[in-house]
C-alpha cells in the first residue's frame, strides 16, 4: 500500500463525516423548523378570570362503560368546577373527597363538577373512580386535546365557571374543603 492509496483512503473517510454531519445538520434543521412553525401556528390563548371558557366534549368514564360525553357548554346555567388531575398525583388523591362531600351537597344548587383525568389509561381511572365512589363526570382527556387547550401546567389544577360560562377563578393546587366550598358559593346560580 503507497502513499497514495493512504491519501485516498483518508479522503474517502473525510467525504463521509462531511456527508454524515450535513445529514444530521439537515434533521436538526428541519426539526427546529417545524417546532416554530407548529408554535406559531398553534392557539396559544391562555385563558383566565374574565374569559369565556373554551368548549370541549370529551367521553366520561363510567361504571357501566355506556358511552357518553360531556359538553361544557351542555352545563351553561350551572356553575361549573372544572378539575384536572390524574390518578398518580397525590394532592389530587387529597382534594377527591373533598370534592365528592360537597358535590353530593351542592349539585342539587346547580353546581357541576367535571374531572378531567389526564391519565394514560382508563383501567386507572375506573379503580380511582370505585375506590373514592365518586359520583360527579370524570371525562378522559386521553389526548391531552383540552389540556392543551386550557394550558395545564401543574396538577391539580381547576377551573371555576360561573352559569354565564364565564372564568371566575383559576387555581393551580389541591384545595381544602374550605376554600373549594367558598369557590362553589362564588359560582353557584343565583348568588
Amino acid at each position: 500500500m503507497g502513499l497514495e492509496d493512504i491519501r485516498s483512503g483518508k479522503k474517502r473517510k473525510k467525504g463521509k463525516r462531511l456527508l454524515i454531519r450535513s445529514a444530521i445538520l439537515t434533521i436538526l434543521l428541519a426539526a427546529v423548523v417545524f417546532a416554530l412553525f407548529n408554535n406559531l401556528t398553534k392557539d396559544n390563548v391562555i385563558y383566565g378570570v374574565g374569559d369565556d371558557a373554551p368548549d370541549f366534549k370529551l367521553k366520561q368514564i363510567n361504571i357501566n362503560n355506556d358511552v357518553e360525553s360531556i359538553q361544557l357548554s351542555d352545563l351553561e346555567g350551572k356553575g361549573v368546577m372544572l378539575n384536572f388531575w390524574a390518578t398518580y398525583c397525590k394532592p389530587c388523591e387529597r382534594e377527591m373527597p373533598y370534592m365528592e362531600g360537597l358535590y353530593r351537597e351542592y349539585k342539587d344548587k346547580g353546581i357541576e363538577i367535571v374531572a378531567v383525568s389526564l391519565d394514560a389509561t382508563e383501567i386507572v381511572i375506573h379503580r380511582f373512580i370505585d375506590k373514592y365512589n365518586l359520583t360527579f363526570p370524570v371525562v378522559h382527556d386521553n389526548k391531552n386535546v383540552v389540556m392543551d387547550l386550557y394550558q395545564i401546567g401543574p396538577i391539580p389544577s381547576s377551573y371555576f365557571i360561573n352559569p354565564q360560562g364565564e372564568i371566575v377563578e383559576k387555581v393551580e393546587g389541591a384545595l381544602t374543603l374550605e376554600r373549594l366550598e367558598g369557590y362553589f358559593k362564588q359560582i353557584m346560580p343565583n348568588s
